[in-house]
């Protein structure tokens, strides 16, 4: 699930290419992952000459690989609901603040591992277990997991679905703050929108997928290392060191939980609490820089690359250091002095707009890169005299290989052996599409059947073209295709008629195609490796997104009756990709009128600067590559603000320092470390929003104020 989980794409670590997308991830890399992919190239070589000294596939030889049937178990589910319930609250909360998501892979294999393993040694001893837990169950909780919370991103309730809301139209431009671009959440059609479009992105890849794991051998570095990590589980050295893994995601789970428990007494008003705290002084408190002690994005940071949070600080301090504080300065002669502090006439106008210019230039250029290495790939592969003339599909015979090592002779041997016929998944495709193509218009009416309709014919061609680049490369461009769905279908439909809520509405559509076509991809890649059934895989994936379809949108319906300033500007839980797509939509249909002065000019700049920092990045030799900022990271903070940059930033700074003393210690345990912080503190979300909901406010106000400010305070108190 990355990719900057825009939003974010890169799908291993889970940020989507705008912050989402899930592809800030995708730009830099873990420690951990670095060493996952060093393990890969090792070990799976596709001629059988890199195998391993001890190949993984003889260390299990001796143990039987479980019936597709038996690998799914009650158990398993069980497990997968309660962590997927976790992981949606956590994934939810970073939705609606930052939209940065980082890889929760880890953390749901891990945390699987541990429950299971648990769960077994006691009725173990009790004499009551029936079936040891194998590596193929642990790799069907992970899918599951990861399905489940996934719906929590491609589901838009951070970006498009929400942006939908009267709470976002009327920050966005009044011209289309209309009944007919306007649908407020509720949980009935939320639940119905996303159990018609969830499902086709898993049947339109399946017979495609013998080629693209076998045949094309392509690695898919998300599942590879996922796959690496869940094998190493299930060896004696691997357990025991998971279990001290999970000994430190649990301290600092409870740490990060008790934190938030602490921090919610002193919060009883607005502006309360630790996390206004002007920690540089009240001046750079008005600029939205602080540190606001939040577990969760300081682990977000020791997750993510170092040049990641160095970009993010990087444009919070080019936007709200230099660019706000000049543009303000031009007040009454760029935009009426009048103008509200929302208005995207005014100041927001800029903010959000120059903001839509980079993440669309750092997008198309990624498109472009993605694309191109798809299509020469491919055109590499269908040149091959060993792929014949056509795409050996899931029913055909595959190419014989000179040499094929062990690991590959058995694992292709499982992998054919539990087929998914191909009339399964084009008539549950057409099925699907076909209930999908009626029922969609009568949620949106502004979406024609014609535009669903058309969608659908073309998606299976673009989900193959991002499962195969993602294959390639790792990276999903999920949310890029879903803005090209807002233009397209947008422009199409009109501002008169609801073009954008369409736009919107298509967005959701190809994003959870696309996206979950990619991801089960990764799954059969993780799936391959581990021994685990195709069959198994593909219900993991689909019992995992209907519990997604379900959980998210009451997960999503907890915060927006909690907190009744959700979605605004400034507030607790801002959602800013929901503004940001809504003005994506507005931009389609009505082109570039609503820009303030002078605006549009600094759009197409910053559009040009993102396309040659990126070009720039690709062309240096890789040790100095490393060193030039990532432009979608740096757009990400020109409309929140830099507090969750300052987090991430001196989470990055406590993983360096533990790097430089221990690096072993650092890489083995800093994901645990950083897992619990986040986990803890997602998790605390959940009881302060039944609090909210019951009517429990914090018994204290704790506010910082200017010494001019506190002598008046003083002086109306004592009066």
């Amino acid at each position: 699930m990355v990719t900057a989980r825009d939003d974010g794409d890169k799908v291993e670590d889970g940020f989507p290419d705008d912050v989402t997308g899930h592809h800030m991830a995708n730009s830099g890399e873990s420690s951990v992952n670095r060493r996952k992919k060093k393990s890969m190239e090792e070990s799976d070589d596709e001629d059988g000459k890199g195998e391993e000294v001890q190949s993984i596939e003889m260390i299990f030889k001796e143990k039987t690989v479980p019936k597709w049937q038996e690998q799914l178990t009650f158990r398993a589910f069980f497990v997968s609901l309660v962590l997927g319930i976790m992981f949606t609250f956590i994934v939810m909360k970073l939705n609606l603040t930052s939209g940065i998501i980082p890889s929760l892979n880890v953390s749901a294999g891990l945390l699987g591992f541990f429950f299971v393993k648990t769960w077994s040694k006691f009725l173990e001893k009790s004499g009551l277990l029936r079936q040891p837990f194998t590596r193929q169950e642990n790799t069907v909780i992970q899918t599951c997991v990861v399905a489940t919370s996934g719906i929590a991103f491609s589901g838009g309730f951070g970006s498009y679905l929400f942006g939908m809301s009267d709470v976002v139209a009327k920050q966005s431009a009044e011209d289309s703050n209309n009944a007919q671009n306007i649908k407020n959440p509720t949980l009935g059609w939320m639940i119905g929108f996303l159990f018609v479009v969830s499902f086709l992105g898993l049947f339109s890849v399946v017979p495609l997928r013998k080629i693209m794991i076998i045949d094309f051998k392509l690695i898919y570095p998300s599942g590879t290392a996922t796959a690496h990590l869940i094998n190493s589980f299930h060896t004696p050295q691997g357990a025991k060191l998971a279990k001290k893994q999970v000994r430190e995601l649990g301290k600092f789970f409870s740490f990060s939980f008790l934190w938030g428990f602490f921090q919610w007494f002193f919060t009883s008003g607005d502006g309360c609490g630790f996390v206004n705290f002007p920690t540089f002084g009240l001046k750079a408190y008005e600029n939205r820089f602080y540190f606001d002690f939040s577990a969760t994005y300081v682990g977000v940071g020791m997750i993510c690359p170092h040049i990641i949070n160095v970009s993010l600080l990087l444009g919070a301090i080019l936007s709200w250091g230099i660019m706000w504080p000049l543009i303000e300065k031009r007040q009454g002669d760029w935009y009426a002095a009048d103008l509200s502090a929302s208005s995207l006439h005014g100041i927001q106008g800029y903010r959000v707009f120059i903001g839509i210019a980079m993440i669309l230039g750092d997008g198309l250029y990624n498109f472009a890169k993605v694309l191109g290495k798809t299509l020469y790939g491919l055109s590499q592969h269908l040149r091959n005299k060993e792929s014949k003339a056509v795409l050996p599909v899931a029913d055909h015979p595959s190419p014989e290989k000179k040499s094929v090592s062990y690991n590959d002779q058995v694992r292709t041997q499982l992998f054919l052996k539990d087929q998914i016929p191909t009339w399964v998944a084009i008539s549950g495709y057409v099925a699907i599409a076909a209930i999908s193509t009626a029922v969609l218009p009568q949620i949106f009416h502004q979406l024609k059947w014609y535009y669903v309709l058309v969608i659908y014919i073309i998606a299976p061609t673009l989900a193959f073209c991002n499962a195969y680049g993602c294959g390639l490369t790792d990276w999903s461009l999920a949310s890029t295709y879903g803005k090209l769905a807002i233009f397209i279908i947008g422009a199409w439909a009109g501002a008169h008629n609801g073009g954008v809520l369409a736009g919107l509405a298509a967005c959701g559509v190809m994003m959870n195609i696309v996206s979950t076509a990619s991801d089960l991809m990764q799954d059969f890649k993780t799936g391959y490796m581990t021994l685990a059934s195709p069959r198994s895989m593909f219900v993991s994936q689909v019992i995992g997104t209907a519990m997604g379809c379900v959980i998210s949108p009451c997960v999503f319906w907890l915060f927006y009756k909690a907190f009744h300033d959700l979605g605004t500007t400034g507030s607790e839980y801002p959602a800013p990709y929901a503004l940001i797509y809504r003005n994506m939509a507005v931009l389609g249909v009505e082109g570039f009128s609503s820009l303030p002065k002078n605006c549009l000019m600094l759009c197409y700049i910053f559009f040009a600067a993102a396309i040659i920092i990126n070009a720039i990045r690709d062309t240096s030799p890789k040790k100095w590559a490393e060193f030039i900022p990532i432009p979608m990271a740096m757009a990400i903070p020109f409309y929140i603000g830099s507090y969750f940059a300052i987090d991430m930033c001196v989470g990055s700074l406590i993983l360096f320092i533990w790097q430089k003393k221990n690096k072993v210690q650092a890489d083995a345990f800093g994901p645990a470390v950083a897992s619990g912080l986040i986990c803890g503190d997602g998790i605390w979300t959940l009881p302060s929003s039944i609090l909210a909901l019951a009517g429990v406010k914090p018994p204290i106000c704790m506010k910082f104020l200017s010494r001019g400010a506190n002598d008046k305070v003083d002086t109306f108190l004592s009066s």
